[in-house]
C-alpha cells in the first residue's frame, strides 16, 4: 500500500493511492495515519480494503504520520558520497537527529536568517513499525513497516564551521520535508536497488542507487537498535548519494524562489519552493 495524509477542506484526511495514482479516502476506516498504523496488525487490516472502492478525495499532502516519534539519521552512507566529501569509508554508521517537525512533501524550505549554505540531500526513510532493541540483522527487517523520500536539508556553516555536533544545522524549521507516502514494505521487495534523484531548478543535481550504500537497511536497523530502542513511528533517513551543494565545485547553494524536486522509484517524488525566512 501506498498510504498518505491530504490537506483538505475538512482537515486533514488518511488517504491511500490507488493503482492508478489516485487518491482515496480512508477516513471511514481510519481516522489517522499515525505511529499505530504501522504495526504488521494495523496494516493487515488495511491491506484487505479495497481502496479503488474508495471515495477520491483531493488536497495537498500532509507529513505522513500524524506524529512522527523521532528523525534519525545516517550520515555519509554511500560511498561516492563519502569520495566527493574527501572522507574516509565510516566504519560505523554515522548516527544523528534532526530536531526540527516533520513538514509536507511539497511544504517550502524556509532558508534560515544568517543562512549562505542551505543545502540539499534526497535520501531513502525506514519507518519502524514494532519496538527494536537490540536486533540482530536477521531480524532488522522485521521492525521495517514501509519507506518513505526525506529531503535532508541542511545548512553548511551551521553544521560543519560553527563547532559542536551537526544536529543545528540539520534542524532548522522545515528541513525535514517526507513523503509524500508511507511505502509498505510489501511493495519494495528489496530496498537495495532503488534509483535516487534531485534537482534544482530542473538540472540534475543527484543522481545515486540504494545499492551504493555502506550500510544497508538491515544493518542500520541493527546498529541503532544497540543505542536507541526504536518504537513505531519512528524515521530514520539513511543517507545520500553524490551531488550535494557542498560537494561541488564550485559549491552551490540554494536561494529565494530556487525549487527543488526529488525523488526514489516507487516511493513518490517532491517538489519544495525555497523562501526567504521571516520574522
Amino acid at each position: 500500500m501506498k498510504l498518505c495524509r491530504i490537506k483538505t477542506e475538512n482537515g486533514v484526511l488518511p488517504a491511500a493511492v490507488d493503482q492508478g495514482g489516485k487518491l482515496r479516502d480512508l477516513s471511514a476506516h481510519i481516522s489517522d495515519i499515525a505511529p499505530e498504523t504501522t504495526s504488521p496488525e494495523a496494516l493487515k487490516t488495511l491491506s484487505k480494503i479495497e481502496i479503488a472502492s474508495l471515495p477520491e478525495i483531493t488536497g495537498t499532502y500532509a507529513p505522513i504520520l500524524s506524529d512522527v516519534r523521532r528523525l534519525l539519521c545516517i550520515g555519509l552512507n554511500y560511498t561516492d558520497h563519502a569520495e566527493e566529501m574527501n572522507l574516509p569509508i565510516p566504519e560505523f554508521p554515522i548516527l544523528f537527529m534532526k530536531a526540527c517537525p516533520v513538514t509536507g512533501a511539497n511544504d517550502p524550505i524556509i532558508i534560515p536568517k544568517g543562512s549562505e549554505k542551505t543545502d540539499w540531500e534526497v535520501e531513502m526513510g525506514i519507518i519502524i513499525g514494532s519496538r527494536a532493541q537490540h536486533v540482530t540483522e536477521d531480524d532488522a527487517m522485521d521492525h521495517v513497516a514501509g519507506y518513505c523520500v526525506v529531503n535532508d536539508v541542511s545548512e553548511r556553516t551551521f553544521q560543519l564551521e560553527m563547532g559542536g555536533q551537526w544536529m543545528k544545522g540539520k534542524s532548522c524549521d522545515s528541513f525535514a520535508p517526507v513523503g509524500p507516502w508511507f511505502v509498505t514494505s510489501d511493495e519494495v521487495p528489496d530496498p537495495q536497488v532503488l534509483d535516487l534523484y534531485l534537482d534544482v531548478n530542473g538540472e540534475r543535481r543527484q543522481t545515486g542507487t540504494t545499492a551504493r550504500m555502506i550500510f544497508s537497511i538491515a544493518q542500520i536497523v541493527s546498529f541503532v537498535s544497540r543505542f536507541v530502542t526504536l518504537v513505531p513511528g519512528d524515521i530514520i533517513a539513511t543517507g545520500t548519494p553524490p551531488g550535494v551543494g557542498v560537494g561541488m565545485k564550485p559549491q552551490k547553494f540554494l536561494k529565494a524562489g530556487d525549487v527543488v524536486t526529488l525523488g526514489i522509484t516507487g516511493l513518490g517524488d517532491q517538489q519544495q519552493e525555497a523562501i526567504p525566512f521571516s520574522g
